[in-house]
């Protein structure tokens, strides 16, 4: 796939940031992570990799995050919304944009070409591909780890930060990402919304990843895709000082 929207979340939660201040800042994508701003990690990487044709950096406080980036005519800094899902449904209703969008955050400071090349071979025909890492590949690469899994009948998979929305047709399942992050007392709501197999199933562990996915697909008519990331350092994100320890570790031994 050529041609690639890339889209950085470089947004901040409401309030003060007792992470970012800790290290010297009040934006988390301006922490320092081995020796550079995290922002610029995420961007480098997508600027090297082939197929990405453009890449928009969203953030609260854009000239802030645009001081730090690299110098380049294909990236762009913009104001996002409120939320990660209204800038979305912002981006879907401009006529502007250029599609597919392949969706990261500004804490993934261990992505590489080969994870973002995954994505897009794995989300071939879909048109929500969502990369995921499974919880055996990556308590064998890192045993001590603490992450959140989602947990299915075939095991527990956790985020990649790393998403590819095909064109506008998304709009639907973001309408419904929004709805939860308007109120997250929705949760339940949203998923009686899909349907009893998608809530018995989840509540019980009874379905598989990919036979979720296929129920909710259907309900809001799309084709959503998990992808599973071959490298399991995909799932690794900079949250907290534990994450910044570790992700400066790997990619000391990276260098």
């Amino acid at each position: 796939m050529t041609g690639l929207t890339a889209l950085v979340l470089a947004g901040s939660r409401p309030g003060r940031d007792a992470f970012a201040e800790a290290h010297g800042t009040d934006l988390k994508p301006l922490i320092p992570v081995g020796g550079e701003p995290m922002v610029r990690r995420p961007v480098l990487t997508l600027l090297a990799t082939d197929g990405i044709a453009r890449v928009l950096v969203v953030s609260q406080q854009p000239e802030r995050i645009a001081a730090v980036l690299p110098a380049d005519a294909r990236t762009a800094v913009s104001a996002s919304a409120a939320t990660i899902a209204a800038t979305l449904v912002q981006l879907i209703d401009d006529p502007a944009t250029q599609w597919p969008l392949l969706v990261t955050t500004a804490d993934h400071a261990l992505l590489t070409s080969g994870m973002i090349y995954d994505l897009v071979t794995g989300a071939a025909g879909a048109d929500v591909a969502i990369g995921l890492v499974g919880e055996a590949a990556l308590m064998r690469r890192l045993p001590d780890t603490k992450r959140t899994w989602i947990r299915f009948r075939d095991g527990g998979y956790s985020g990649a930060n790393l998403f590819l929305l095909r064109g506008p047709q998304v709009r639907p399942a973001i309408e419904k990402w929004r709805a939860v992050e308007q109120d997250r007392k929705k949760g339940l709501r949203l998923l009686l919304s899909l349907g009893p197999l998608a809530l018995v199933g989840a509540v019980l562990r009874l379905r598989t990843l990919d036979q979720t996915l296929r129920t909710v697909g259907r309900k809001l008519g799309l084709k959503l895709v998990a992808v599973r990331m071959s490298d399991p350092l995909a799932a690794v994100d900079v949250d907290k000082d534990a994450d910044l320890t570790l992700v400066e570790q790997l990619l000391r031994e990276r260098a």
